[in-house]
């Protein structure tokens, strides 16, 4: 910079000079990264280096991504994408050209908002996301895969709550990465744990991340992983972010829980509610032994007693006891009977009974028979006794 300068003493810059300083104080008083959101428009490819320009409606400023930093991007924006991007100013002293050079870049949310209903739009005509095709969960699985970030807070959250509620339950923990473009890997996974499922024991997959953004979380919302999930042979459960979170993968699974720990909360049953239950079952069935043992019991004792009404003895016992009260009866109703008792039978000379007075006559002979023999008796005399109460003959 030349000292000399006109009447009013200002600073003189040759065009280098002027574009250095202009460098250096962009160096010196503004931030080395920063986060700029903003729109994507024209992004074009030259030499391998991504040239876009970035604008949020008022203003444009162009941005770069190079070659070397385009290789590791999980994501590459398109033309009207938003996203938020992690950069820092680059100024070309040469030619007096600003840009933002992009380190990293992400969607933002009305980007991902897009995709998801651009695959929810494709999804749904086919009944992916019908509540019908959805299947239950298994009441008692003997294995559950849980595919999801290793270590994280997530698996560990999974880890506790299995063992505090069904510790007999396996889990195979299948690692996948769950940031930025990993959508393949997880497809990967996926596919692996459904098609050998059989082999490996599983009953049921969980899909699992915890927290983070939704934008974080835009790598559930591809079309192939969702196809994957609504071709699995097995339930599969999503946990993915927080509550309000939905991702395309949560409205194609069989169960979208809010929460990694509320999936393991919806696939494994509580052991102190089955023990309480099983508690509750066994006391109901010892009452109901007891009250089939009191009825078998009392079933046995009325058999019992028409066993023993209908017991041999006892019917030849009542058939004595018959015979006799025959016996005696016939031995009241016998002339013997009467003739101890001190009557007498008289029969006329032929053997006939005499029943009335008038069928004897004086002199004939008759047969008397007591209880203890019989003798001859002449009639010498007929005495006819008046009838009762004075009455005629």
């Amino acid at each position: 910079m030349s000292s000399s300068g006109g009447a009013a003493g200002l600073p003189r810059y040759s065009v280098a000079e002027l574009n250095a300083a202009i460098a250096n104080l962009l160096e010196r008083g503004f931030a080395p990264r920063f986060l700029l959101e903003a729109s994507v428009g024209r992004p074009q490819l030259k030499k391998g280096h991504l040239w876009l320009s970035l604008s949020d409606g008022e203003a444009t400023i162009t941005g770069v991504i190079w070659a070397s930093q385009l290789r590791r991007l999980s994501y590459v924006p398109e033309d009207g994408d938003g996203v938020v991007v992690v950069g820092r100013l680059s100024f070309w002293s040469a030619r007096a050209t600003l840009a933002v050079q992009v380190l990293d870049v992400r969607p933002a949310l009305s980007t991902v908002m897009r995709q998801f209903e651009r695959v929810r739009a494709l999804l749904e005509p086919e009944g992916l996301l019908d509540p019908e095709r959805k299947r239950p969960l298994p009441a008692y699985p003997r294995r559950i895969a849980l595919l999801t970030s290793v270590p994280s807070s997530a698996l560990a959250d999974m880890l506790r709550t299995a063992s505090e509620r069904w510790p007999g339950t396996e889990l195979l923990v299948v690692p996948i990465p769950v940031q930025g473009g990993v959508e393949s890997a997880i497809v990967a996974a996926v596919r692996g744990v459904a098609d050998h499922h059989q082999m490996l024991g599983v009953d049921a997959l969980v899909l699992a991340r915890g927290g983070g953004s939704r934008e974080d979380l835009s790598v559930f919302d591809g079309e192939t992983l969702a196809r994957t999930i609504a071709a699995s042979p097995i339930p599969v459960v999503c946990g993915l972010g927080h509550e309000d979170d939905t991702t395309i993968a949560d409205l194609v699974a069989d169960y979208r829980a809010a929460t990694p720990t509320a999936a393991m909360v919806a696939l494994l049953p509580d052991q102190g509610a089955e023990l309480q239950a099983l508690a509750q079952d066994r006391s109901h069935l010892r009452q109901l032994v007891s009250i089939r043992w009191q009825r078998l019991r009392e079933t046995l004792r009325h058999h019992r007693q028409l066993l023993e009404h209908l017991h041999p003895a006892r019917h030849l016992a009542q058939q004595r006891a018959w015979l006799q009260h025959q016996r005696q009866l016939l031995q009241a109703l016998s002339p013997q009977h009467q003739l101890n008792r001190g009557f007498a039978l008289v029969r006329n000379g032929k053997g006939e009974l005499i029943r009335s007075i008038a069928s004897i006559k004086s002199g004939e002979q008759l047969q008397i028979a007591l209880s203890d023999g019989r003798f001859l008796a002449s009639v010498k005399r007929l005495e006819v006794e008046p009838p009762p109460n004075g009455g005629e003959r």
